[in-house]
């Protein structure tokens, strides 16, 4: 895979394995406390393109939480449904790459969930039971609206 760069809450750049020392750095501050993992990623269209932003989260449950998060570029992709699934492989891709490093790392003693930006309400409900089954299939956790709130907060609001 390639180079992965993320950019924090700070708009500074880094790489995946970075993300991970951050992640870790993170959970040594308390680590009695309980932690999740969480991944999302929403995207836009524009006239000639479809922008992409997937954001790893980890959150200190009850405690607050630090974001990552990066964009990409894409051709413009003519339907909702194909967009959708772009999302779903995006955030599925990552986590595949983000479990490598964390189980090298010595880091894999939470649940990584996989938020997806899709719910009950809207043109997006026909795809939940695609979509989630998918993750699951790949043995993850999966949110939908309005539980995702990587997908549909913090990955919408870095687009």
């Amino acid at each position: 895979m390639e180079k992965l760069f993320f950019k924090t809450a700070e708009n500074k750049k880094i790489e995946l394995p970075k993300v991970v020392k951050e992640i870790f750095s993170f959970i040594q501050e308390k680590p009695q406390a309980s932690y999740k993992l969480v991944i999302g990623s929403d995207s836009l269209n524009a006239a000639d393109h479809s922008d992409f932003v997937t954001a790893i989260i980890i959150l200190r449950v009850g405690n607050g939480g630090r974001y990552f998060w990066r964009r990409i570029t894409e051709k413009n992709f003519k339907t909702l449904r194909e967009r959708i699934y772009k999302e779903v492989y995006l955030s599925l891709e990552l986590a595949q790459e983000l479990l490598k490093l964390l189980v090298k790392n010595q880091l894999a003693n939470f649940d990584l969930e996989i938020h997806v930006d899709v719910g009950q309400n809207g043109e997006t409900r026909n795809l939940i039971n695609e979509v989630a089954g998918l993750v699951r299939g790949c043995g993850f956790a999966v949110k939908t609206k309005p539980e995702s709130f990587a997908a549909s907060n913090v990955a919408d609001r870095c687009l």
